[in-house]
């Protein structure tokens, strides 16, 4: 499953700098995850991406909360419940903690990251089943992010500023190891989805991973081209075979 996410987002190393004013607490995305078996798009799984308001002692974050479950008709095959989370500052989106729970099959893993930006580190404990806790520390460039805020934060890029073919380059910290990546603008395009005929910005996703994503433009997103910025779709070709992820709903938008 952590390909759904990969796909969204796909590996990107991130240069962004500038305010949010796309994303604020409240905002909820579902999506269908579909997956080719034997030829044919099956819808598989559920996808949620919501954000929340936290309040610490020290100051006001924004928790990006994204989940996948397979529907329950699927789970005696290959059950699935995942969990992925990042901590952020709500005005420019720099994640201080982030934590991802798995659970695939009869696979479980948990992975926490505490960032230091001022160091360039992050501090992960990770733990698997029946396997003792592991402690390590990352050297991380000055624009790494995690899965998590790395999807949000490429709402927050001015693609009306772009050209056809423009890309932007990206770093993305995951299993401890940063992987590189781009996203290359290829303009705008009117899409129908669940919620509507959107105008959308279309972009080709990228990475060097090519045990991650396969091919030049067989992994392509589309956002909404309005002040949100939502992903309603997106495409993917990875080693094992090929998907989408297609927008069911959106509610709690800013703009």
């Amino acid at each position: 499953m952590k390909y759904i996410f990969l796909l969204v987002i796909a590996c990107f190393s991130i240069t962004l700098k500038g305010q949010n004013n796309a994303i604020a607490a409240g905002e909820k995305l579902t999506y269908t995850a579909a997956y080719n078996m034997s030829g044919i798009l099956t819808n598989l799984a559920e996808v949620t991406m919501e954000t929340s308001e936290l309040k610490t002692s020290k100051a006001t974050l924004l928790r990006l909360k994204c989940t996948a479950a397979t529907y329950s008709k699927w789970d005696n095959f290959f059950k699935i419940r995942d969990l992925y989370e990042s901590y952020v500052n709500p005005n420019t989106l720099t994640p201080y903690l982030y934590k991802r729970d798995i659970n695939e099959g009869s696979y479980s893993k948990a992975m926490k990251y505490t960032f230091s930006h001022k160091t360039k580190t992050v501090k992960s404990v990770q733990t698997k089943k029946n396997r003792p806790e592991e402690n390590k520390t990352v050297s991380i460039g000055s624009g790494t992010k995690d899965i998590v805020s790395t999807l949000y934060n490429i709402r927050l890029l001015d693609y009306d500023d772009m050209a056809i073919g423009d890309r932007k380059t990206f770093t993305i910290i995951f299993d401890r190891k940063e992987m590189k990546g781009q996203i290359t603008y290829l303009g705008y395009e009117t899409i129908d989805t669940a919620i509507g005929e959107k105008e959308c910005y279309k972009l080709a996703i990228g990475s060097d991973q090519t045990d991650v994503l396969q091919g030049n433009n067989n992994n392509i997103l589309w956002l909404t081209a309005d002040g949100n910025k939502i992903p309603v779709y997106g495409k993917f070709k990875i080693p094992v075979g090929n998907g989408e992820l297609k927008i069911k709903s959106a509610t709690g938008l800013l703009n």
